[in-house]
């Protein structure tokens, strides 16, 4: 059956991608998005290859999920919204909070209520969630007990003690976390996110339509932004060994993270919007694997062929977990699937992309200076 795919957000990393996918098996696709200077510069039109990269196979529409004239316009004759629009970013996410919550938990409200009480065509909503809504997830005792543990606290990773802890235990052990585990955000954005999915989940049965939420990892690939400082190590990365300067690694860099590529993300949000099986349930999209900050330079060096000074600082910022990995059984036993590209292989594509574009100008050690500013950065 063709249907007619809203994404919100759509002229994105993800979204763009994404799209291309519904219109290859004959959906038809309207995208709504703000174009924000951000992600696709001061000219979108010139400047913007994601906006480009839609041209002949999707309705175009430049507005904003704050709005519900933008909304409404966009949500005729839909039948499946991918909801994407959102603010991103760990660490702005702290000293942008009005903001945040203006797009994130607003843009759904929104678009909820409209669904609520106005007459609609759509029978699912996938909302893109994220593994920011577990904070530190899940680990284990050395007795075999899973345990949740709270948020590092600044004076121990003041101290140079950057692991997890849990009162009353010895070493903890990274474990993956799995859709049951603990909610406990350690950000504004993580609790925006947290707000997003409740409230899909929540209202959208009462309204006849079916919810899905998808809990990404940390998505990278190309078509990832360069110009965006505050999402990406990847990227941020790949800019300063382009550019010749020294990377700063945070913390010991044993920090770790579940890189997803983009492919599979796309592919795994498809079937949370088309198979059957989908309705109703909640996904972790990642690879399954743990990589660390280290590992990450590593393999950018060895997928750029040349390395830069880098510089294991010790600094750190507040909101930020230590480590994560999900468990990925629900994605590959409800929907048959699991991801296909390994993060070395994925690395090696997205940096053959990267030496493709111009080099962006560096807008990192901005972002840095204004959470500093803000003591969230020590």
């Amino acid at each position: 059956m063709s249907e007619h795919v809203l994404i919100t957000g759509g002229a994105g990393f993800i979204g763009t991608r994404l799209a291309s996918r519904f219109v290859r098996d004959n959906h038809t696709v309207t995208v709504l998005d703000s174009l924000i200077p951000q992600v696709h510069g001061e000219d979108p039109a010139t400047t913007s290859t994601l906006l480009r990269s839609l041209d002949g196979i999707a309705d175009v529409i430049v507005g904003t999920v704050t709005s519900k004239e933008d909304l409404r316009r966009a949500l005729h004759n839909a039948t499946i919204v991918i909801h994407l629009a959102a603010e991103t970013g760990t660490g702005q996410s702290m000293y942008e909070i009005d903001r945040y919550v203006d797009a994130n938990v607003g843009g759904t409200a929104k678009l909820l209520d409209i669904l609520a009480n106005e007459e609609h065509t759509v029978r699912r909503i996938v909302i893109a969630s994220s593994r920011s809504i577990y904070g530190e997830g899940a680990y284990e005792t050395s007795s075999g007990r899973r345990v949740y543990p709270e948020h590092r606290a600044d004076a121990d990773m003041a101290a140079g003690d950057f692991e997890v802890h849990a009162p009353g235990e010895g070493a903890l052990r990274l474990i993956p976390t799995d859709e049951t585990a603990l909610v406990h955000p350690s950000s504004v954005y993580g609790i925006t996110k947290q707000m997003q999915e409740s409230l899909v989940m929540t209202v959208a049965p009462t309204t006849g339509v079916e919810p899905v939420s998808v809990r990404y990892q940390n998505v990278y690939g190309p078509g990832q932004s360069l110009k965006n400082p505050y999402t990406g190590i990847l990227s941020i990365f790949s800019t300063l060994i382009r550019q010749g300067k020294e990377i700063n690694i945070f913390e010991d860099g044993e920090e770790s993270r579940d890189f997803v590529y983009i492919d599979d993300v796309v592919e795994a949000t498809y079937l949370a919007a088309t198979a059957p099986a989908a309705a109703g349930r909640i996904f972790n999209v990642g690879s399954g694997v743990a990589t660390s900050v280290n590992e990450v330079v590593a393999a950018l060096f060895a997928a750029y062929g040349t390395e830069v000074p880098t510089r294991i600082s010790g600094n750190y910022r507040l909101g930020d977990i230590r480590h994560n990995v999900a468990d990925t059984s629900a994605l590959r036993e409800i929907l048959g699937f699991a991801p296909t590209v390994a993060f070395e292989d994925g690395v090696k594509r997205f940096a053959e992309w990267v030496l493709t574009e111009p080099v962006e100008a560096d807008g990192y050690e901005r972002s840095l200076k204004e959470m500093a500013e803000r003591k969230l950065l020590k």
